[in-house]
C-alpha cells in the first residue's frame, strides 16, 4: 500500500457521513476529514455543509503558513467547489442552539507535513492527484493539499513535449519520491520507474505484429515511435509525420542486447483524445535501485538510485 495512506490527497479521501458523533470522534482523535467548500464569504471564511451541520474555516486556518504572498489569497478563494481536508477544532452551538463546527485545513496540512518530514524517504511510492499541468511538469497533491513537483523528464522514459500527453488534471496517479529538500519543504516526484523496465514493456510486443504507436520525435535519420510510456522504437523517416501523430507500425525486430526496436510505419491514425491509462509495474513499497535496461545490455546500465543523499 502506498506510504501516504494516512494523509491522502484532497479529493481521494473515502466518503464518510458527517454525523455529530463522527465530528466528535474526529475532534478527539485529530482525524482528517474532507468535504467540498460551498462558498467563501467577504472575510475569506470558507463555509462547508457537513451533512446538515454547518462548518467554517477562517482565513487564518484555511492555508498552511509556508504559503506566502499574493498566492495565499488565491489559494483560499480557489477552494470553493473543491474537496477540502480539515481537522475539527471545536464543536459549538449557533444562536439557535444547533451544532456548528469550527474547522482547520491548516492543522490538517501541518499534521501531514510533520508526518512527511519524519517519514518520507527517496523511493517511497505515494498516491497522488494531479492538480495542475505546466510545460515543465505536473504539480501533484501528495496529501492534504501539500504540493510536490513532477518534472516532465521524470514522467516517463519516452520523451513527451507536454505533461498533458500523459496526464490530466484531477487524475489519480502513483508516484515515487525522487528527492525531498526538508529545509525548504520541496518534494520532487517521479513516475517513470513505476511504469516498467525496458524488458517488462517489450515483452508485451512481438516481431511481426502491427500495433498502434505515437510519434514522439522526428529526426533526419528516422522517427521515434512510442509503443508504451516507457518504450519507443525507431522507424524510417517520413515527411508526413509530426510529433503527436498517431500511427500504426509493423514491428520488424526487437533486440534486448541493444535496447532497440525497429519499426515500419504503416499509416497515420487519428489522434487519441485522452491519454491512455497508465500501467504500473510497481504500486507500493520503497525503491532503492531501479534498472531500466535489460540483462545483457551492451552499454552501461540505465538505472535510478534512490538511496543517494537528499540535498
Amino acid at each position: 500500500m502506498p506510504e501516504n495512506k494516512l494523509f491522502l490527497p484532497e479529493g481521494l479521501c473515502p466518503p464518510v457521513r458527517h454525523t455529530l458523533d463522527c465530528l466528535r470522534e474526529a475532534l478527539e482523535s485529530g482525524a482528517v476529514l474532507e468535504a467540498p467548500v460551498q462558498r467563501c464569504d467577504a472575510g475569506h471564511t470558507l463555509h462547508i455543509d457537513l451533512d446538515g451541520i454547518p462548518g467554517r474555516i477562517s482565513r487564518s486556518e484555511a492555508i498552511a503558513p509556508w504559503i506566502n504572498g499574493a498566492g495565499r489569497d488565491i489559494a483560499v478563494l480557489s477552494r470553493v467547489g473543491k474537496p477540502t481536508c480539515f481537522q475539527v477544532l471545536s464543536l459549538q452551538a449557533d444562536e439557535k442552539g444547533a451544532p456548528a463546527a469550527v474547522l482547520s485545513r491548516r492543522a490538517a496540512q501541518e499534521a501531514a507535513m510533520d508526518f512527511f518530514l519524519q517519514n518520507l524517504e527517496p523511493g517511497m511510492v505515494l498516491t497522488c492527484r494531479v492538480t495542475r499541468l505546466e510545460p515543465y511538469g505536473a504539480f501533484l497533491d501528495i496529501g492534504c493539499g501539500i504540493i510536490a513537483i513532477l518534472p516532465i523528464e521524470l514522467i516517463s522514459v519516452s520523451r513527451i513535449s507536454h505533461p498533458g500527453a500523459r496526464l490530466q488534471e484531477g487524475q489519480k496517479i502513483l508516484a515515487a519520491v525522487r528527492s525531498f529538500d526538508r529545509e525548504n519543504r520541496r518534494i520532487t516526484m517521479t513516475t517513470r520507474e513505476l511504469l516498467g523496465t525496458w524488458m517488462e514493456n517489450a515483452s508485451r510486443f512481438a516481431p511481426g505484429e502491427t500495433v498502434r504507436g505515437t510519434v514522439r520525435s522526428v529526426k533526419e535519420y528516422g522517427s521515434f515511435i512510442e509503443l508504451a510510456p516507457n518504450l519507443s522504437g525507431l522507424a524510417d523517416s517520413r515527411e508526413d509525420l509530426s510529433p503527436g501523430d498517431g500511427v500504426s507500425v509493423f514491428i520488424k525486430s526487437i533486440r534486448p542486447e541493444r535496447m532497440k526496436i525497429k519499426l515500419q510505419v504503416i499509416e497515420k491514425l487519428p489522434p487519441q483524445m485522452q491519454p491512455e491509462p497508465l500501467r504500473y509495474q510497481i504500486t507500493d513499497g520503497k525503491l532503492d535501485r531501479w534498472t531500466y535496461s535489460p540483462p545483457g545490455y551492451e552499454k552501461e546500465p540505465v538505472e535510478t538510485v534512490f538511496t543517494a543523499p537528499v540535498p
